[in-house]
């Protein structure tokens, strides 16, 4: 069996990862190419997931700074920036942290989501069949009914003021990752000054559901494992399973296709047992 080459994966990964030698970004300009180019990253590195993140992009390979006048934090208000400008997805998706999806890339990440062109049924199906809690549920019917609103209106109006703040934050975790809801701005509501505004993924960005209708299951996830290890290069099947929160034999269906391409191969860790794939250039 072939073995990964450490050298040329670190290599690899600092181009990707935009680490050294690469130069930081330092613009929002910046920011928006490297998406378009990752095709999906997350907002900060999240402990166990090799994934590039906008911050390490910024601020290097090191853990997000408390103190919030670190340079790094810089990324906060691109971020809160982009919200409205439609340039770019951020939403909690996988595994339902901080993530920036390029626009052409999110069809892909909607057409395998449970929602079938229908917004204001399709909900109802995925709450019948116990896969939405009820609070879940009462958020995304208010901001059906009532449009877009700031996080304490929302949880006011969604008759969830008395719930725990965990139920609620869950609520909106959920909506989410399934790309029902998406915060599309900030507001100076509450006693931070600091709350994101709340809409339905339609109308925000109305395009996307016919955009995601031409696109099979099976195409969606071949697209974004490829994705995948062009960014990390090599990796184990439960690493993808881990990040996307697929069915396993998915996973495996997925990765199959692209050997039998050859955009993959299987491959040795010189440090780590077990078997992995890793891109073609990769591999010595």
């Amino acid at each position: 069996m072939t073995s990964i080459s450490l050298e040329r994966l670190k290599t690899h990964r600092s181009r990707t990862f935009n680490l050294p030698p690469s130069k930081r970004l330092s613009s929002p300009a910046q920011a928006l190419t490297f998406v378009n180019r990752r095709g999906f990253v997350y907002f900060w590195p999240i402990k166990g997931i090799d994934l590039p993140s906008l911050w390490t992009a910024v601020a290097g390979n090191r853990p997000v700074a408390d103190k919030h006048d670190d340079p790094g934090h810089i990324t906060w208000g691109w971020k809160d920036g982009a919200l409205d400008k439609r340039v770019w997805y951020y939403a909690k998706i996988l595994r339902r942290k901080a993530t920036i999806i390029s626009l052409d890339i999110s069809p892909y990440f909607y057409a395998l989501s449970e929602n079938y062109g229908s917004p204001e049924e399709d909900y109802l199906l995925a709450y019948e069949e116990g896969r939405m809690p009820q609070a879940a549920k009462q958020v995304y019917e208010t901001l059906l009914k009532q449009g877009a609103l700031n996080t304490l209106d929302l949880r006011r109006a969604a008759k969830l003021a008395t719930a725990k703040e965990s139920e609620f934050n869950k609520a909106l975790e959920i909506l989410q990752a399934d790309f029902k809801i998406l915060p599309i701005g900030i507001s100076e509501a509450g006693a931070w000054k600091y709350s994101f505004i709340y809409e339905i993924v339609p109308r925000h960005y109305p395009e996307l559901p016919e955009q995601a209708r031409k696109i099979g299951e099976g195409e969606a996830r071949t697209k974004l494992i490829e994705l995948y290890f062009n960014m990390v290069g090599a990796a184990q099947e439960r690493d993808a399973v881990k990040l996307f929160g697929w069915k396993k034999e998915l996973v495996t269906r997925a990765i199959t296709g692209l050997i039998k391409k050859r955009v993959l191969v299987e491959a040795e860790h010189p440090k780590h047992k077990g078997i992995w794939y890793a891109l073609a250039k990769l591999v010595t």
